[in-house]
């Protein structure tokens, strides 16, 4: 089988994934996050997905192709939403205890009861579900799914919030989702977190909030990755950055090796 690919998630435990060929010869192509130009693969047999959004998998020109697309297995997939869930958390603590004082003089900072924060999770799906279930006993959490709820009460939820965990997926109607306006709408000093996708979120909009120092934001993904883009320069202060590590957890890795054996193992069969 001759490999194509535009992430390394998995080179650690397939050895074969480090030798790979051009797009025009694939027969497999492993993904991440970055679109794929299907048009520059002619041989191609099948697509593995390392990881669980798909708004970068070409379903519709795969099938009229006759390719076949390999998402992570059920128990690969409960690895990711728990572990993504869980660095969402942590994010969404380290905003709320982001001032506490420092270590050279022995400044100490109060701060506000934790039971009394309110933290706004947009999006109730796999991981926000998750995300929810997790923060419901240490903080008042609120959540909005559009879905679940009319978009004339987003408005008030976004005010009452001091931080936002961002859980949408990327798609036309969410791009930008979290704009001017939206942020606009969250209160002095509140924070931004964004474990779902990069452009989500309005760089620009986010930029001007984040510069003039009225918000503050935690990401882990990205417009462009590696992120080299202008609100860098705010990490870690008012920017804090991750290197997309959300579900970076053994156990999926593992579990993403275990389905690309056998994904391959069928394609060959």
């Amino acid at each position: 089988m001759k490999f194509w690919k535009n992430t390394a998630t998995i080179d650690a435990l397939v050895p074969d994934l480090l030798n790979t060929v051009d797009a025009a010869d694939a027969e497999m192509a492993v993904i991440g996050s970055k679109p794929i130009d299907l048009t520059a693969m002619p041989n191609l047999k099948g697509i593995f997905k390392c990881g669980v959004g798909t708004d970068n998998v070409p379903f519709e020109e795969a099938e009229k192709r006759g390719i076949e697309i390999c998402m992570p297995s059920e128990q690969t997939k409960r690895y990711i939403f728990e572990e993504t869930a869980n660095f969402a958390v942590y994010l969404v603590f380290r905003m709320l205890f982001n001032e506490i004082g420092e270590v050279d003089g022995w400044v100490k900072q109060s701060r506000g009861f934790l039971g009394n924060k309110k933290v706004l999770i947009l999006g109730q799906g796999n991981i926000g579900s998750h995300v929810t279930r997790k923060l419901a006993p240490s903080v008042e959490v609120m959540t909005f799914d559009v879905l679940q709820n009319s978009m004339d009460e987003l408005k008030g939820l976004i005010q009452q919030a001091d931080v936002i965990s961002l859980h949408v997926p990327l798609m036309d109607a969410t791009t930008g989702f979290m704009d001017t306006e939206k942020l606009s709408w969250m209160k002095d000093g509140a924070a931004l977190v964004n474990t779902a996708r990069g452009p989500v979120v309005d760089e620009d909009a986010l930029f001007a909030e984040i510069e003039s120092g009225r918000l503050r934001a935690a990401f882990d993904v990205f417009w462009q990755e590696p992120y080299q883009g202008k609100l860098k320069q705010f990490h870690p202060e008012r920017f804090l950055m991750s290197p997309h590590v959300s579900s970076n957890c053994e156990n999926f890795l593992t579990g993403l090796a275990s389905d690309f054996v056998a994904f391959e193992a069928r394609l060959n069969g």
